[in-house]
């Protein structure tokens, strides 16, 4: 039977990216001046996010990289990996990337038999790499526009052409359909181990960054970029990022 709790949360999810794509396809919301056009509600949410990160959230994944070896915390990363894999070999078939989507098939077969459930990735070492695609790359490619910038809470940065990826991403996931008890304490692993390995990047960021929010915002941004192109990009989209406009946000 299917998690209620899940399917609750997956039709939230549901209703917001439809409201979400609909302000990103209205052309007078976003411009290439300004991908950001709900900036102050973006920065409550990025606030709240990042207060409960601060207290809570962050220590947890601290006092897990303190009691957790490296080599467990790998093996839990490639098992979480390869869980949400689905969604990747479906947004492979529908950008029209045949061939890679056939090799992320044999990669889940194999990564889930031979690598015990993910749990080691044996995959790469045979010409079989991970790819990373999603809904929002998919629609890229089929030319929908990007939409507004959208920091949704607790989850992070996106943009409304990618929050429809949410939806695919649970309802795809094995843990959807399985019982309370045993998806939200992987759920709760999930987190935790994921924070874990952005500690160093949020410790650089906060480091860097004069503006946290804007950094965050930029990089993801041109993160998102770098997806879509499959890491090659038009030289501009890194010149636009920063420019002289940019830093004079500062």
């Amino acid at each position: 039977m299917i998690n209620k709790s899940f399917l609750c949360i997956a039709r939230s999810f549901l209703v917001l990216s439809i409201v979400f794509v609909v302000v990103g396809c209205a052309g007078n919301q976003t411009t290439p001046e300004n991908t950001d056009p709900f900036e102050s509600a973006n920065r409550v949410s990025y606030n709240f996010t990042d207060t409960l990160d601060r207290y809570l959230i962050k220590p947890a994944a601290e006092g897990y990289v303190k009691v957790t070896p490296e080599y467990a915390r790998q093996r839990i990363t490639n098992f979480f990996s390869n869980l949400l894999y689905l969604n990747v070999i479906l947004n492979s078939y529908l950008q029209g990337k045949f061939y890679q989507g056939t090799q992320d098939v044999l990669r889940f077969v194999y990564n889930s038999t031979f690598g015990i459930g993910g749990l080691y990735d044996v995959s790469t070492p045979i010409d079989m790499p991970q790819h990373q695609e999603d809904l929002g790359q998919t629609f890229a490619v089929w030319g929908l526009g990007q939409g507004p910038y959208i920091f949704v809470p607790v989850l992070g940065p996106n943009t409304g052409r990618n929050l429809p990826n949410l939806v695919p991403t649970y309802l795809l996931s094995p843990l959807f359909y399985a019982d309370a008890v045993i998806a939200w304490p992987l759920t709760i692993l999930y987190t935790i181990n994921t924070r874990a390995n952005l500690l160093e990047a949020t410790r650089l960021r906060d480091e860097a960054a004069i503006d946290p929010y804007i950094f965050t915002r930029e990089a993801y941004l041109q993160r998102r970029q770098y997806l879509i192109y499959d890491g090659n990009p038009p030289q501009e989209q890194y010149e636009d990022t920063f420019d002289e406009s940019y830093l004079d946000d500062f």
